[in-house]
Order: C-alpha cells, then sequence, then structure tokens
C-alpha cells in the first residue's frame, strides 16, 4: 500500500482553501489522470458551475475506481476554471464536499489556473489528478493516508 504523508511547514504558512502545501509519497506506480471536465459519459455538461464541479469530481471518482483506487490515493489535483468569478463557488464546493472523500480532511495539493476557456465552450471546469498505487491495477483503496499541519509530524 502507497505510503502517503499530507504536509503543510509552517514556513509555508496556511493553505488559502481545502488543500495541503506538499504531497510526499512512496509507492510503486502512479495513475495520471486527464483533465475531466462537467460532462457526463455522454458529453452532456449542465450549464450549472456546482452541477458541472459534481460531475468533475465523480469522473475523477469513476476513473479511480476503474483502477481499484479511491480518492484516499490522489497525491495532486490541478484545477481550470474559466472564470475567476467561479473561485468561491469552486472553494465553497470544496468546503462542502471534500470532507466526504478524504477522511480526516487530509487534502492533497491544488494548483488552481484561471484560463481563457477549456476545449469546449459549455465547460466550466476541468482537474486533473495524480493518484499513488502499490501494486499493478490499483490498492483497493488502501492507501496510508497521513495528515499532518507541520513539516514532519506524522498523524495516523
Amino acid at each position: 500500500m502507497p505510503d502517503i504523508k499530507i504536509l503543510n511547514p509552517e514556513t509555508l504558512g496556511k493553505p488559502l482553501g481545502q488543500y495541503s502545501q506538499i504531497t510526499r509519497v512512496k509507492a510503486s506506480e502512479f495513475l495520471f489522470i486527464a483533465g475531466q471536465v462537467g460532462a457526463d459519459k455522454d458529453g452532456k455538461a449542465p450549464a450549472d458551475f456546482d452541477a458541472q464541479c459534481a460531475l468533475v469530481f465523480a469522473n475523477i471518482g469513476a476513473a479511480l475506481a476503474s483502477q481499484g483506487a479511491t480518492f484516499a490515493n490522489l497525491v495532486e489535483f490541478t484545477t481550470y476554471l474559466v472564470h475567476s468569478q467561479d473561485i468561491p463557488a469552486f472553494m465553497a464546493y470544496r468546503t462542502r464536499e471534500f470532507p466526504k472523500l478524504f477522511a480526516g480532511g487530509a487534502y492533497p495539493p491544488n494548483t488552481l489556473l484561471v484560463v481563457d476557456r477549456l476545449v469546449q465552450e459549455q465547460f466550466l471546469i476541468e482537474v486533473s489528478a495524480v493518484a499513488a498505487l502499490w501494486e499493478s491495477g490499483g490498492c483497493n483503496g488502501n492507501a496510508a493516508r497521513s495528515f499532518s499541519p507541520r513539516a514532519g509530524r506524522r498523524l495516523g
């Protein structure tokens, strides 16, 4: 099982949202998930930003599950928004939903970028992700994940 340590060194300051500054990982494989957009498997996207967020993370969950992994295996996100005014809605979504996805508040690092547009005009958000796996084909969600508000201090 991968050993995933989520760290927030005091020298970097407190994260501004539902993410951590550093992930330290020991694993045998990594899963790189392409940017997922707010569309269902048939390509239909709702116009509502919050509904697109829900689809993005459902798609990431489906990608993880297809490889025998869960959100506990995630070690990094990159988020792309097309409107800076959606940042508060994105932060509210994460504040509301991430505690359901990540036990104990151990949220992976996230880089948030505002871009001109995504692959289709209808898409408002895209998120790519990296997950750590131990054995080929996943690890059945058995990642050893610990959270520390300070570097070098491991909980769990």
